[in-house]
């Protein structure tokens, strides 16, 4: 299991959200490359990358400083926010995103997705964030009604390689990941889940360590790292990071 740690980057800084609420931002550093940087020597091999402004607007505004991230650390970044075209993904990619995230465009254009994972294979991965089981789009601003287990299954069935899941009710607000709809939702499908939203503690990683066997490959911790709740070197050791699993296949339900 992965450990992968998050920067949510806003005009230019590393900031956190609280459920996704631009009204309750804590600023966190400044530079996100020197963030990026204290992940890497505390034992990181991924970082997940939001483009607030992008997942707000639809329009990547912060690429630049994902560019000086990669090159400062050669991490295996995962991005997403405003990717809602293929010009969008070839420009991620160039930059050295090892993997897209589709979130917005997921829900609102499959045939983007078809088009996309048909391009990119394996680079492009959906983020499903949900609010009481129903799909959240542009920026969690608005809650459509897609159930976010009907959508994990057509992402697989398009290809997408894995799925970002995230409870947006326990985002930022330390209380645990949503586990139940979390495991539920990766026993439906057959690619990698990945947890996300909420984690508060060693317990949480201890327990997403668990459901490693339903298909949960990684999790990603937020504002616990950067409150200090976890260290992430700690948080590594404690999953004893090898090679990310392949998920055992399964008939569907």
């Amino acid at each position: 299991m992965y450990v992968i740690p998050a920067i949510d980057i806003r005009k230019g800084r590393a900031v956190r959200l609280v459920q996704g609420d631009l009204r309750d931002e804590t600023v966190y550093s400044q530079e996100p490359v020197s963030v990026a940087k204290l992940w890497k020597l505390k034992g990181a091999k991924r970082l997940h990358v939001i483009d607030l402004d992008g997942a707000f607007s639809g329009k990547l505004s912060n690429l630049d400083y994902v560019k000086e991230i990669i090159k400062a650390t050669d991490f295996k970044v995962q991005m997403g926010g405003g990717i809602r075209d293929l010009k969008t993904i070839e420009k991620v990619i160039n930059t050295g995103v090892s993997s897209v995230i589709l979130g917005t465009s997921a829900v609102q254009n499959k045939e983007f997705v078809k088009e996309a994972v048909k391009e990119y294979g394996k680079c492009i991965i959906a983020g499903i964030d949900a609010k009481k089981g129903m799909v959240a789009i542009k920026g969690w601003k608005q809650v459509t009604k897609v159930n976010a287990v009907d959508l994990a299954k057509e992402m697989e069935d398009l290809g997408v390689s894995a799925i970002i899941f995230t409870d947006i009710q326990r985002d930022g607000m330390m209380e645990g990941p949503n586990f139940k709809s979390t495991k539920e939702l990766a026993q439906k499908v057959d690619i990698p889940v990945i947890i996300s939203g909420g984690i508060s503690g060693y317990k949480d990683i201890e327990h997403s360590k668990k459901l490693e066997k339903y298909g949960i490959t990684s999790v990603i911790i937020g504002k616990a790292l950067y409150t200090g709740k976890i260290d992430l070197k700690l948080a590594i050791k404690l999953v004893k990071e090898p090679v990310a699993p392949t998920k055992t296949r399964r008939k569907k339900k």
